[in-house]
């Protein structure tokens, strides 16, 4: 499989997305600078980090979503290409309007930093088929805007077409997420917006390694 991290002005955890990429694929990600980089041709991942683009000025993502790469990040997406957004890379996927949906400020007003249960929701799509649907997993969370919202009618439309891929185990919601949302993907399956980081539960350290098997899933996909 080949992939590409898209690297920001504030991107944090881009080595993250590099190194879990490298590891597992076996070879390393093209770090893709947003301003005059390019997605290279073949590419079959694009990953969207987490971190602080721009320092989080103006809204969380909102700076980046407007950055130069993006408009190749929308061709990617159009032709089928997956992309991955992690914690702020999934509020830069729902300012761009590849994803519905807003991140707001967590409803306890804090900054939230743990290792998270989840839901997998289904086991029927490209990021999820190695896991079991409705099995429990842990991934790392570190972020203060990680509140998702939709209105009624748009969180009932990604129910009733399968778009909720991982939510916040029962009880466990820990930024106030509308239906403990913690991962939704676009009408075509191919962009997934989370907050958890998957990337840094690879294996090896002290956050586990359920993040595996969502990267196994995008390769078998590939």
């Amino acid at each position: 499989m080949k992939t590409a991290v898209i690297v920001f002005p504030g991107s944090n955890c881009d080595r993250d997305a590099h190194d879990a990429l490298a590891r597992l694929t076996g070879k390393p990600p093209a770090m893709v600078w947003h301003k005059d980089g390019v997605i290279p041709e073949g590419t079959d991942l694009v990953m969207v980090p987490g971190g602080f683009s721009y320092g989080d000025y103006l809204r969380c993502g909102a700076m980046a979503g407007n950055s130069p790469v993006i408009a190749q990040l929308k061709a990617h997406a159009s032709r089928g290409g997956y992309v991955l957004g992690a914690c702020n890379g999934f509020q830069i996927l729902t300012e761009t309007g590849l994803l519905p949906g807003a991140l707001v400020r967590n409803a306890s007003l804090h900054f939230v930093c743990r290792l998270q249960k989840l839901k997998v929701e289904s086991a029927n799509t490209a990021f999820t088929s190695a896991y079991t649907g409705g099995s429990e997993i842990v991934l790392p969370i570190a972020h203060a805007e990680g509140n998702y919202y939709a209105d009624a009618s748009m969180l009932d439309r990604l129910e009733g077409d399968g778009r909720v891929a991982f939510r916040y185990a029962a009880g466990e919601n820990p930024n106030g997420a509308a239906r403990d949302i913690a991962g939704v993907l676009s009408d075509n399956g191919r962009v997934l917006g989370m907050m958890p980081h998957p990337e840094r539960a690879i294996g090896g350290g002290e956050c586990g390694a359920d993040g595996t098997r969502l990267f196994e899933s995008l390769m078998a996909a590939a």
